[in-house]
């Protein structure tokens, strides 16, 4: 294994020691809320769930809008792969609530709801812990809505149908949640890494923010590397400043990789040629991927490849909230042919009609559930062809 550089070395900012609790939110309540929401701006935060939208700028546009309002943290880590959120209400709740704090001082939001993913209920008390020791500081509303364990749920629109008693199933966007939200009212949406960096911008200022990672994509970034390698777990780089191959080999110890999913199986997958590649936003989106959740996971030949791709479909056919047909209907087909395929009762022709099924998909759905299954099945079966072929 290669010697880790010393500049490569990993990050700590948000396990720091718990006396740094409150420094943020007393320097925000010194502040207008439009100067925090500016102060965000400046720092270029982007989402860290998925999606990467200008934090400041979702902020901004809620302001323009009605009152009440409300502030959610979206909990709800169901992507595979993915698992940094839950070592931050783990081992950082105090970043979370004081993020949730800082943010509804800044929007103007009435209450904040914690969305919790079913299976993370176990962190429900040590999260309320929390909540209780702030409000003896603090004046604030932050109670927790524990969701039922689906994976649709991570949508905005459709954890909303959920918080409101409905079928979680994606609403019709615009309009967007900021004008259009919990109960009808504005509403922003952030996830837990979003909302932990807030403490840390306002304690330190937009400009020490912006000098870590790049200029497009500022700040460090939390990935959950699992899969292929001796040391899966959980860690904090700056984004840009290290490459997938850095990661998974030097970092992680990978040894022989065949390929990656380097944001989640909601992201395609790159060939092991294609990992000289830095994690931030704008690096991946050229070589056709995305930085996703930032749950890196990664395959060697030890587990057939057909196998994973059959799995990848499984898990969006089981998961599709059945509300349009294109994902309904076009999910469980591919995930039939590809199922076909691994038993041996079609040959590798089945692969053309798996990528015809997958156009039919792309492009047509009501959400991105079954536009990323589409198009994650669609590279895996391009990108790994040859070796596919050899499997059947």
């Amino acid at each position: 294994m290669r010697k880790v550089k010393e500049e490569k070395k990993i990050l700590k900012n948000f396990f720091g020691e718990k006396e740094r609790k409150y420094i943020g939110i007393k320097r925000a309540l010194e502040m207008k809320p439009e100067e925090i929401i500016e102060e965000v701006k400046k720092s270029g935060l982007r989402g860290r769930g998925g999606a990467g939208f200008p934090t400041g700028i979702k902020w901004e546009s809620l302001r323009k809008n009605i009152k009440p309002r409300f502030l959610i943290c979206n909990a709800d880590e169901g992507e595979p792969g993915t698992f940094k959120d839950r070592e931050l209400l783990d081992k950082a709740p105090h970043l979370l609530i004081e993020g949730m704090m800082i943010a509804m001082y800044a929007i103007g939001a009435d209450k904040g709801f914690i969305y919790l993913r079913k299976e993370y209920n176990y962190l429900k008390e040590k999260i309320y812990i929390e909540i209780n020791e702030a409000k003896k500081f603090f004046n604030f509303d932050i109670k927790i809505f524990e969701g039922a364990g689906a994976y649709i749920c991570g949508e905005e629109t459709a954890l909303l149908e959920s918080m409101e008693g409905k079928r979680p199933e994606p609403r019709l966007k615009p309009p967007y949640p900021v004008s259009y939200g919990l109960l009808g009212y504005p509403t922003v949406i952030n996830n837990v890494e979003t909302l932990c960096n807030i403490p840390i911008i306002i304690k330190n200022g937009s400009e020490w923010f912006k000098k870590i990672g790049t200029e497009k994509s500022t700040g460090t970034k939390l990935f959950s590397v699992s899969g292929s390698v001796k040391k899966p777990g959980v860690y904090e780089f700056e984004m840009g400043k290290i490459t997938l191959r850095e990661l998974i080999y030097d970092i992680c110890g990978a040894e022989k990789v065949i390929g990656v999913f380097p944001g989640g199986i909601s992201t395609p997958p790159l060939k092991e040629d294609e990992l000289d590649v830095n994690l931030d936003f704008e690096s991946l989106l050229e070589k056709g991927s995305s930085i996703g959740s930032g749950g890196v996971i990664v395959f060697d030949d030890k587990i057939p490849l057909i196998k994973i791709l059959r799995k990848t479909s499984e898990f969006f056919k089981n998961e599709s909230c059945g509300k349009c047909t294109p994902c309904r209907e076009g999910t469980f087909w591919l995930w039939k042919i590809l199922k076909d395929i691994e038993d041996k009762n079609i040959k590798e022709e089945g692969f053309d009609i798996a990528l015809s099924i997958c156009e039919k998909i792309k492009g047509k759905c009501f959400c991105p559930l079954g536009e990323t299954c589409a198009i994650t099945c669609e590279n895996f079966i391009k990108k790994f062809k040859d070796k596919l072929k050899e499997e059947i």
